[in-house]
């Protein structure tokens, strides 16, 4: 079955149908959420989430791509996800009163090297109002009139995002390097 098909007969309460989605877009789910800054311990409940929010609205599906309401309920999920865990970790501080450690970086699953380790570390530290473009258009081959819709904005905002992002991350790979030169010098 294709995209269309599948989502169809999902839609009519297909299981074996929407199976396949999952088992097709699994993949897409963890990596946008992995690089949208995500421990890696959270990524098999981020997707779950993401499925489950699918499985409950897919009835309500009628947009041209599948991929593109993906990445909007994907983006959503690791919205509240992070709230979510923020709330409870400011709670769990207020009781044990002792600073809580940060996070491990999750590029250590999927980047292979310093080079990509270092990027993605540059990525991180963007607003996620340029973080996201990025990831979406430079990791995830999207065009940007789909990045305008998964992200409810004008196509000239996800130009000007794109285009401030861009030399936002150049300026932090600049520096970033440039501080390794005197570490070493």
């Amino acid at each position: 079955m294709n995209e269309e098909e599948l989502i169809k007969s999902a839609q009519t309460g297909d299981m074996q149908a929407f199976s396949q989605l999952v088992k097709q877009y699994s993949p897409v789910v963890e990596r946008f959420a992995i690089q949208m800054g995500n421990r890696v311990d959270d990524i098999d409940d981020i997707t779950q989430e993401v499925f489950i929010r699918v499985y409950r609205f897919i009835h309500q599906f009628s947009q041209a791509k599948f991929t593109t309401w993906l990445y909007k309920i994907t983006l959503n999920v690791t919205r509240d996800f992070a709230r979510k865990k923020t709330g409870h970790l400011k709670r769990i501080l207020s009781l044990q009163k002792e600073p809580q450690e940060q996070p491990a970086y999750t590029e250590h699953f999927i980047l292979r090297n310093e080079q990509d380790r270092k990027l993605h570390e540059c990525i991180q530290r963007l607003d996620e109002k340029y973080r996201v473009p990025i990831i979406l258009y430079y990791f995830h081959d999207r065009k940007y009139d789909e990045i305008a819709e998964i992200l409810n904005q004008n196509l000239s905002t996800v130009k000007t995002r794109l285009l401030r992002g861009k030399e936002m991350l150049k300026k932090q790979l600049e520096r970033m390097e440039g501080k390794e030169g005197e570490s070493i010098g």
